[in-house]
């Protein structure tokens, strides 16, 4: 059976671009001008991924993507003409997997949809989580890097965990400092930097030129593994 993709967006040509785009990769598609009506199909079809525009006649996106987010995970790829660093954080707070901005490429979108898609967390009793020669045993709690043990702090392997958990998906500051130091620290960004350098000097082969945590200009990290 073809997984369900949901355009929710009120222009007719943004949704029949998205609509070739996605039937060309093997996706059953449906549609939604509003967001009351988002929602209703959302309910209805349980789709497999959703494609959001922030500008609705009805509502706005970002409080369909709350109310969504009260009683379902699927993966939720803002769609907007909106390119303010604030409100890529509030979407991205708010529970989105990522945000693209219009115009956009379908190659890029189909990549990032790929991505939104395979953000699955591995289950962690069982996982072992590989790129490269990056190896990370979340059961153990071992690093390796070409089949070296790779000693990390506390914080660097909370850190690391938390990007693993999460690949392909952009992760805010406010995310990242909530989640590894507690939900006093959102605003203290410096120590996010000083344990990201930390962490890319003992797993990136160019820290000077990383690959694998990606910094995301104003808004956060994306962990970015080769194999991904």
């Amino acid at each position: 059976m073809k997984p369900i993709a949901l355009i929710v967006d009120d222009e007719v040509q943004i949704r029949r671009l998205l609509r070739v785009a996605l039937e060309n990769e093997n996706y059953q598609v449906h549609e939604a001008e509003t967001g009351g009506q988002a929602l209703v199909e959302i309910a209805n079809r349980k789709p497999a991924v959703i494609l959001l525009d922030l500008g609705l006649p009805d509502m706005d996106g970002l409080e369909v993507l709350k109310r969504l987010r009260e009683w379902s995970e699927v993966p939720v790829l803002i769609l907007s003409v909106r390119d303010d660093e604030e409100g890529k954080v509030a979407a991205l707070d708010a529970g989105a997997d990522d945000y693209v901005t219009k115009p956009f490429s379908s190659v890029e979108l189909l990549a990032r949809l790929r991505a939104a898609q395979r953000k699955t967390r591995p289950p962690e009793e069982v996982s072992v989580f590989k790129s490269g020669d990056l190896t990370v045993d979340l059961t153990a709690h071992v690093v390796t890097r070409a089949n070296k043990e790779v000693k990390l702090t506390a914080t660097e392997y909370a850190l690391l965990r938390l990007f693993v958990k999460h690949p392909g998906r952009v992760l805010t500051h406010r995310y990242i400092l909530r989640e590894i130091w507690g939900p006093k620290s959102e605003d203290h960004r410096q120590y996010l930097r000083v344990y990201v350098t930390h962490l890319r000097q003992k797993i990136e082969a160019d820290p000077a030129k990383p690959r694998l945590i990606r910094t995301e200009s104003g808004i956060g990290y994306r962990f970015n593994p080769a194999d991904f």
